[in-house]
């Protein structure tokens, strides 16, 4: 029996919950691209949780002064977006026409919450990218991305001999790190670290993985 009044409430959890269900089975679209053989492939679902592990273990390891709390909020509502517009790449569109196309997308997908307003503001502020929460998670989102393609690069699972239907490997900065004989790995790191100016302890990181082979 469910009590009056609360029938609302029940329906918008369970309704959120079946929407965010679906990032469980949105392959991401950079994989795709790029040819990643394999049994499966990484989900947004799950690299939403790559990077908040993420973000727990550069907290602990450089002490940032940050609220980790709201951090591990922020990037728990990152990719709302893409439950409605997919999962697009900064080759296939814009950053602006991104962000644009995403907020309308989550603000429909919010639309019966009643905390929709704190929730969009999370998302708001991640794609402002002002306040060292912002910076901090934005740097969790690449770092994840990189070091997802450290490891599919590092299990010979990305063939670049094989690439019908890549746009992004004609993409200027791409192409001159390829041509100067860099693995799909080592162009994944060394591509973010030149684009997204990473911090000092961000980029440590991402030269570590540079310089190791994981199996």
């Amino acid at each position: 029996m469910v009590l009056e009044g609360f029938m609302g409430k029940s329906e918008n959890v369970f309704n959120f919950y079946v929407l965010c269900n679906k990032l469980k089975h949105l392959i991401r679209t950079g994989w795709k691209d790029w040819n990643v053989k394999g049994d499966r492939l990484e989900s947004v679902a799950e690299h939403i949780y790559g990077t908040q592990m993420l973000a727990i273990a550069m907290y602990s390891e450089y002490k940032y002064d940050i609220d980790i709390r709201k951090v591990i909020c922020m990037l728990a509502v990152h990719e709302l977006e893409e439950i409605g517009i997919g999962d697009l790449t900064l080759f296939q569109i814009s950053k602006e026409k991104k962000e644009k196309l995403g907020h309308e997308a989550v603000s429909k997908i919010l639309n019966n919450l009643l905390d929709k307003e704190q929730v969009m503001n999370l998302v708001m502020e991640f794609d402002e990218r002002k306040t060292n929460e912002a910076i901090f998670a934005f740097f969790c989102d690449k770092l994840e991305c990189d070091l997802q393609a450290k490891l599919y690069g590092d299990n010979n699972l990305v063939d670049l001999n094989n690439q019908p239907n890549n746009i992004s490997i004609n993409n200027s900065e791409v192409k001159a790190l390829l041509e100067q004989g860099y693995s799909f790995s080592e162009m994944w790191l060394l591509f973010s670290q030149n684009r997204y100016n990473y911090d000092t302890n961000f980029k440590e990181v991402s030269n570590y993985a540079l310089s190791k082979k994981h199996k």
